[in-house]
Parts: structure tokens; C-alpha cells; sequence
């Protein structure tokens, strides 16, 4: 399936009818899959802006989903600035109700910007700790954020990104919070070696990576080279698919592109990642005005949480 299809209501109906796919019905756990899950399955609140947080919330806990990444982005509703405290005990009580953990909270922010840029960056992502341990004291969500620039400029820019990273370090170690860096096709860190090179200058156990394979598939780098590169400093990943090439691209949800993720789940598996596992929509994708956040959602869910129980890394409601 690709970026021509839209997802409307009626077109997610037509799909299902035809296959005969039910969204929550999941295999039956074999012996060798009866093992204490390992991850957490969430979705990004990125893909769902346009509805209320109660309504999202609502959504993910009823499709199935044991997790949701908050985005604390400016002009977004889980923004620091914009949750008093209680708004926040509020949301902590909607997430108990939906059965929701908090695996993540989403930034964007640049360790290249102007020092004053720098300065207020620092001081958000102090508020961000600071959010994390009210919606979530027993389990701290990680901070993931992309750092900006452009893949041309890597080699001019990375020693001044990781002696800024130090100052992020500071802030992660006071907060005690992960913060994971995640490498972005169009970014000046978009390279597993990259990704390895940078944490290797950093090593503060409050700064890990962010591995997201859709970014590295763009580059035709296969996923078990860039797993094994990565995946021992990773605490976060991204499931989306891709297709296009690194300068000419079009992010997909997963499962409506190319990517094994049978084969992905084993490796996952084999190389002993514990985390979050979250599927992320692009803005290529939820900017579109036929884009319909809960079809969206109900869909991601019914292509890969079959996979995944089967893999042994995760189970569903229920079953833990």
C-alpha cells in the first residue's frame, strides 16, 4: 500500500471486510512465546493533534495499545508551559482509566542553535523532566528528539553537537531522565556510525539513541547492520516505513511499505532490546486532509500486534 491510498473510514472498512482482519484479534501465545513481555507497544500522539487528549487517550487504550508518546513540542497540548499541575494530575488519572502508560515524551530541538536558542532549550528540557516524573513517578518517560541540521554538514558539526550534548547531559542527569537522540534521514545525524560516534563522546548513561529504521532504509542500510551498530545504547524506537530514496522520500505508517517486521521483532528480540516500541505518523501523513487519527491507529495496531505477540517481546491486554 502506498501514500495513494487515503485513510478514510470507508476505505479502512473495505480493507478489513476483504482480508477478514480484526483489529483485536490477536493469535494465541504458543509455549515458546509464554514469556514475560519485554516492551511496551505505544502510538504517538503526533498522529493524533487534531483530537482532545481524553479523546485520544480513550482511542489508543481501546484499540489495545499499552502505551502513548506525548508530544511536548510548543503549540501542542502536552507542551510544559501549558499543563498546570492539575491538568497534569488530570491527565495521570485519564491514563490509569485507559489502561496507558506513558512510554515517551516528543521534543525537537537542536543542539546547533544560536547560544541563546541553546540556553532555552536547556531550560526546556529541564520543564520536560519535570513533566515526565508527575504524569509518570513510578517509570520516567524518555525524552526523544531529532537534533536539526543537514547530512552535508555532519563532518563540520559534530564535534560542536556532542559538546553541546554535554550540556543536555547536565540537564537529563538532574532530571533523571533519558534523553534519546534520534538519527533523521534529513538530519546532520542521520548514520548508525554517526549515532555510535556521537554516544561514544558521550558517555553519560542519561544520553541514549533513538533507533528508527524507516531513516536508515531510505539510505538502502539493512536493518540487522544498523540494529547491531546501535541498539546496545538505544532506549527508544520508532516503527514507521518508508519508501523513496534520501533525498526523495515519503514516510508511511507500518505496514504500508516494505519493511520485514517479523524479521524485525526477532531482532529485536536476538539482540536483547528492552523499551518502548511506538509507532510514529509522519506530518507527511496526519498533515493530509483525509488523514483519520483513530482509522490510523486502529490500523498500525492491526498490522503489527499480531507480529509482535508472536514474536514473544510483547503481549496483549490481558494476557500479561
Amino acid at each position: 500500500m502506498t501514500t495513494t491510498n487515503i485513510l478514510t473510514r470507508r476505505h479502512f472498512l473495505q480493507q478489513v471486510a476483504a482480508s477478514g482482519l480484526v483489529c483485536w484479534n490477536l493469535p494465541r501465545l504458543s509455549a515458546e512465546t509464554e514469556i514475560k513481555a519485554v516492551v511496551t507497544f505505544g502510538f504517538t500522539l503526533y498522529g493524533m493533534r487534531k483530537l482532545p487528549l481524553a479523546d485520544a487517550f480513550k482511542v489508543c487504550g481501546d484499540i489495545g495499545y499499552d502505551s502513548v508518546e506525548l508530544v511536548c513540542m510548543a503549540d501542542w497540548p502536552c507542551a510544559p508551559e501549558s499543563l498546570s499541575k492539575p491538568a497534569r494530575t488530570e491527565l495521570t488519572q485519564q491514563l490509569i482509566d485507559n489502561h496507558l502508560s506513558v512510554s515517551s515524551l516528543m521534543e525537537n530541538l537542536s543542539p546547533l542553535a544560536e547560544e541563546k536558542i541553546h540556553v532555552l532549550n536547556l531550560e526546556r528540557l529541564r520543564r520536560t523532566c519535570e513533566l515526565g516524573h508527575d504524569l509518570s513517578p513510578r517509570s520516567t518517560p524518555v525524552i526523544e528528539t531529532v537534533l536539526g541540521g543537514k547530512p552535508a554538514e555532519w563532518d563540520q558539526v559534530r564535534k560542536r553537537m556532542a559538546d553541546r550534548l554535554q550540556d543536555w547531559a547536565k540537564i537529563a542527569e538532574a532530571g533523571k531522565t533519558i534523553i534519546a537522540l534520534k538519527p533523521h534521514v534529513g538530519g546532520a545525524l542521520h548514520t548508525p556510525e554517526g549515532a555510535k560516534w556521537l554516544k561514544d563522546q558521550l558517555p553519560s548513561p542519561w544520553l541514549k539513541l533513538a533507533y528508527d529504521f524507516s531513516h536508515f532504509e531510505l539510505q538502502a542500510i539493512p536493518m540487522e547492520e544498523s540494529l547491531k551498530q546501535m541498539l546496545a545504547e538505544t532506549a527508544f524506537v520508532h516503527l514507521k516505513d518508508s519508501q523513496g530514496t534520501a533525498s526523495k522520500f515519503q514516510f508511511l505508517l507500518p505496514g504500508d511499505g516494505c519493511t520485514d517486521y517479523r524479521e524485525y521483532f526477532r531482532l529485536l528480540k536476538k539482540l536483547g532490546y528492552h523499551g518502548p516500541l511506538v509507532i510514529e505518523v509522519s506530518g507527511q501523513l496526519h498533515s493530509r486532509p483525509d488523514y483519520d487519527a483513530a482509522i490510523a491507529a486502529k490500523r498500525c495496531f492491526a498490522n503489527l500486534a499480531p507480529l509482535l505477540a508472536e514474536s514473544g517481546l510483547w503481549k496483549p491486554r490481558g494476557k500479561q
